[in-house]
């Protein structure tokens, strides 16, 4: 799988939800350039979920059902 260009990530990262967005999109601009292709390729797995499980992940509702997500969720929500 090769990795979307930024510019498309960014998209993406525009959930209409603000907290949602700010999360997103700070990790994108803060992260990603130096982010692993694994880190990457997890950023673009939580961009494909729906918005309501995405929120109760990056806001600490629930835990990641793949636990290799654990680590870029935390990052996340500390960056």
């Amino acid at each position: 799988m090769s990795a979307a260009p930024p510019g498309q990530l960014a998209w993406r990262c525009r959930r209409g939800m603000q907290e949602l967005d700010l999360l997103l999109l700070r990790w994108l601009e803060r992260h990603y350039g130096g982010a692993s292709l694994a880190q990457r390729a997890r950023f673009a797995q939580l961009l494909d979920l729906p918005d309501p499980e995405l929120a109760a992940l990056l806001l600490g509702a629930r835990p990641p059902a793949d636990p290799a997500l654990g680590g870029l969720l935390g990052e996340m929500r500390g960056s």
